[in-house]
């Protein structure tokens, strides 16, 4: 009897180590899972970010746009879905009670939630491309440097030298001599107002507009326009995602992915030069004089069961992100 009820002690306390171990094992998994998931948010916003107002050449802010739904067009543009359109937004955030024109806000998968701040943020995406050369100023096509590119028919570029830079869309590439060409009309959606590329833009309606020669060796890189935000995803839970414009059949289009999941919560906070502290997005009086900015995440655990309690692990996070080109 008395080694049966040794044995039985040594059972039960094998056993409690054993459930102990696995617990510890189990808490730390999922500290993990949440310390890496914040990581990954960080470094995937950190690069939409630091590139933002970026159009390869210079930031002396003298950008032409030639787009049909572009501000400098005002029969074509609507502020309340056009907003990839405006680089005078290239940094534009929203608080949760604000209303974001790139997503809405709801109970819907891929919709923001209401307590998400968001965040626009323009750019360039990938370099290396350059004018080989560009037969006058009136003329709407561009030979590139390289023998195959990537762009496509219906892309979004911009084009930029040391005097100012533009944002046109792509209406034929010609791949037997890697030609970009851009004219006006509406061959292509939104299409552009005008194939002079000046500064200022002249959408006049002749077609013609402000001209203006990129010589040989004028840059040439892919538009980038994307929102951030913490939305509902196809699994009953909340992600960070990302809405970026993507190419769609010739179509520039507003598309959501979902970045992270686990992400619960944002909140952000912008810096304009000349202030000593961060400010949320409604506090903001100039959007071009905001050089960095301060996003906050909340996030939780996969495991619903790995906390205190047997309850999510939910961690909250800082980082702080300088926009390049804004910094002197």
């Amino acid at each position: 009897m008395i080694a049966m009820v040794l044995g039985l002690v040594v059972i039960a306390g094998a056993g409690s180590v054993f459930l102990a171990s696995s617990r510890t094992y189990q808490t730390n998994q999922a500290l993990s899972d949440v310390q890496t998931n914040a990581r990954v948010a960080f470094e995937l916003l950190a690069r939409d970010i630091r590139q933002a107002g970026l159009n390869g050449c210079n930031n002396n802010g003298r950008v032409a746009n030639v787009l049909n739904n572009g501000p400098n067009n005002p029969s074509g543009y609507d502020p309340s879905q056009d907003w990839y359109t405006t680089w005078s937004n290239a940094v534009h955030g929203y608080d949760s009670t604000q209303t974001d024109p790139a997503v809405a806000t709801g109970t819907a998968v891929n919709e923001r939630i209401a307590t998400s701040d968001s965040i626009q943020l323009l750019g360039i995406e990938g370099s290396g491309l350059s004018v080989a050369s560009t037969p006058s100023s009136n003329s709407a096509n561009f030979k590139l440097n390289k023998t195959t590119t990537s762009l496509q028919s219906g892309d979004i570029i911009v084009v930029c030298d040391y005097d100012h830079a533009a944002i046109v869309q792509i209406t034929v590439q010609n791949s037997s001599n890697v030609e970009l060409v851009h004219n006006q009309g509406n061959k292509t959606s939104p299409g552009n107002c005008s194939k002079g590329l000046g500064y200022p833009t002249n959408c006049d309606g002749n077609g013609n507009g402000n001209g203006y020669t990129f010589d040989q060796n004028s840059q040439i890189a892919k538009f980038s326009a994307v929102d951030w935000f913490v939305g509902n995803n196809n699994d009953n839970g909340t992600s960070l995602f990302r809405t970026s414009v993507v190419n769609k059949a010739g179509v520039p289009t507003p598309t959501p992915q979902e970045m992270v999941r686990g992400v619960t919560g944002m909140k952000i906070a912008y810096h304009q030069a000349g202030n000593s502290s961060f400010l949320s997005a409604a506090s903001i009086t100039d959007w071009s004089a905001v050089d960095a900015v301060r996003v906050h995440l909340f996030v939780t655990s996969s495991d619903t069961r790995a906390g205190v309690g047997y309850k999510p692990i939910e961690r909250d996070f800082w980082s702080t992100t300088t926009i390049r080109n804004r910094v002197n």
